[in-house]
């Protein structure tokens, strides 16, 4: 049977829809960056899940070619996530909540404003398998490359350590999650955490539906936010 990191690893993949600490180790990613309303029809996000998912299954399927790739094993591929931002600096609140002091103010930016989906920054990705090399990882873009007659030059080998993060599913339409992000942030402080959201420990979502199969509140989303213990006054 295909090893599946959703079942393997349900405490990243799966949790409750309240929210709780979760300390995430270091991950390799294909990633495609990447501005703009991620809705947009041609825009470059869903340019990008298609580079994406093409790396994906020509990693999966290299099985059956002549570049046998180490420790390999057959696996479901992962499921699309991103991390996700506003502004020059990464930051996120919600203008809902108008909870400055939980992520701070950066350049001037309070919280993030859902109504402009076009000033969205992001980093879409994919996991990998832990048994793909950086080098693998380059013969892939060389063979999708050729095989299908795609440029894939935005495609790039992504590692992000994640550690310390408060975590929880949301339920529903992606535009409902800053009251999951609240929630979220009501139960970091209440266990002695603050928020810890810079320009490289970022706001991360994890699509466990298909958007274009599940309707809107039934979609699951997994929401992490980094985090870290308070100091003492």
């Amino acid at each position: 049977m295909a090893f599946d990191f959703k079942k393997e690893y349900k405490e990243f993949y799966m949790p409750k829809n309240k929210p709780s600490i979760v300390t995430v180790p270091p991950m390799n990613y294909i990633a495609v960056r990447g501005k703009g309303d991620p809705n947009a029809e041609g825009g470059e996000y869903k340019a990008a899940i298609g580079l994406l998912y093409g790396i994906a299954f020509t990693i999966k399927m290299s099985k059956k070619g002549s570049h046998q790739i180490e420790g390999y094993f057959d696996y479901v591929v992962p499921p699309l996530e991103g991390f996700w931002w506003q502004g020059a600096v990464v930051q996120w609140t919600t203008l809902r909540s108008r909870s400055t002091d939980r992520a701070g103010r950066r350049d001037g930016v309070q919280g993030v404003d859902y109504t402009h989906k076009e000033s969205f920054q992001w980093i879409s990705v994919i996991r990998l398998p832990d048994f793909v090399t950086k080098e693998d990882f380059e013969w892939t873009v060389e063979e999708a490359t050729g095989k299908k007659k795609t440029d894939f030059s935005k495609v790039e080998f992504f590692h992000y350590d994640e550690g310390l993060c408060v975590q929880c599913m949301h339920i529903g339409p992606y535009d409902d999650e800053p009251a999951t992000v609240d929630l979220m942030h009501q139960y970091m402080e209440s266990q002695g955490y603050e928020l810890d959201i810079t320009d490289t420990r970022m706001h991360h979502e994890i699509y466990l539906s298909d958007a274009r199969k599940v309707a809107p509140e039934k979609l699951r989303t997994v929401i992490r936010h980094p985090i870290r213990k308070k100091e003492a006054l």
